[in-house]
């Protein structure tokens, strides 16, 4: 899994936290974690596993916090509903992966409504109250959701 984003722009280092979360879980040796930072361009070196999770900062218009889970195909159509912030470079990232050979089997971004894009190292308080819950969306699309999550 790996989480995108910068720490220094507020609700767009949403992927970044979250993956510290995750960090705090014990999760089975096969789940790699991985802190994309602002180069999701590390999608396209990863090892091809089952299954592949990103998680991202999203505008589809909905009120901040709001957790999305959705398909690469949703980032690369033109009249999609979904927009990363890191659009580009996560799509033609999960591109590469397919022509190395390297694509996993399931592709899953776990989105998630920003409210602020600024300067700034904190997440904004809707955010910060939904990481436990995007961390329990984590867990149960690696079925892991009966474990204990960080409060």
């Amino acid at each position: 899994m790996i989480g995108v984003g910068n720490l220094l722009l507020k609700d767009e280092g949403v992927g970044i936290h979250v993956v510290q979360a995750l960090q705090e879980i014990n999760l089975p040796q096969d789940v790699k974690i991985i802190d994309g930072g602002t180069a999701p361009d590390l999608i396209a070196y990863t090892e091809a596993g089952d299954k592949l999770i990103i998680i991202d900062a999203a505008k589809a218009g909905g009120k901040p916090g709001t957790v999305y889970c959705f398909q690469p195909q949703d980032l690369a159509t033109e009249n999609g509903n979904f927009v990363s912030v890191h659009e580009l470079g996560v799509v033609q990232n999960l591109k590469l992966m397919a022509l190395m050979g390297n694509e996993p089997k399931e592709i899953v971004v776990i989105g998630v409504e920003p409210k602020e894009i600024g300067w700034g190292i904190e997440l904004s308080p809707e955010l910060q109250r939904v990481i436990p819950k995007i961390v329990k969306v984590v867990l149960k699309q690696i079925d892991m959701e009966q474990r204990s999550t960080p409060e």
